[in-house]
């Protein structure tokens, strides 16, 4: 199973959308990927707790966390090496990290806690918590963005995280993002 959540060496810029649940994560990773030309890494929670809702009608539990952080990794080692530019990662397990102690009284199964510490990215994008929020059968928690939010930006600087702050609208965030990955793309060369 270690194996599984193993980040797999590659030779591209590699950046992470991150941040509480309805913030433009996927619209920007979306717009980011056909900004480069790339790959974009979607959310695997979203399918996985999204079918378990249609088959169960259940949300997530603790056991679902390890599934969901191998399904994670399994994407973004196959779409890695789909390019050598950049690839867009619309979350990470760290994210799932901070997921897990947010919902489950502060704990991490050890292992996917040790592998989000050991993966690493280029640069992280933490969006703001400034875009309408959007309802759907996975989100359940409009009014405690704000600290979820402050989760995510904890778990950013406690683990020295490189990462920039988007806020604004959704062009706003776009054109600052793609600054900061040419300066990225300019430096690998």
């Amino acid at each position: 199973m270690e194996e599984k959540l193993k980040q797999q060496p590659s030779n591209c810029i590699k950046v992470v959308l991150f941040g509480p649940e309805s913030t433009g994560k996927t619209t920007l990773s979306r717009q980011l990927a056909r900004h480069y030309n790339s790959v974009w890494v979607p959310e695997y929670a979203r399918e996985y707790l999204q079918n378990k809702w249609n088959n169960e009608r259940k949300t997530c539990e603790p056991h679902d966390l390890l599934p969901i952080a191998i399904g994670q990794m399994k994407l973004e080692n196959d779409l890695a090496k789909k390019t050598d530019s950049v690839l867009i990662c619309d979350t990470d397990i760290l994210e799932t990290k901070v997921y897990s102690e947010a919902y489950y009284s502060g704990t991490c199964d050890p292992i996917l806690e040790a592998h989000a510490l050991k993966n690493s990215y280029d640069l992280y994008f933490l969006t703001y918590i400034d875009t309408p929020w959007e309802k759907d059968d996975l989100r359940d928690k409009p009014n405690e963005r704000e600290r979820m939010f402050k989760a995510f930006e904890n778990a950013l600087i406690k683990y020295d995280r490189p990462y920039v702050l988007l806020k604004g609208n959704k062009e706003e965030r776009l054109k600052k993002a793609v600054e900061h990955i040419d300066n990225l793309l300019k430096n690998k060369k």
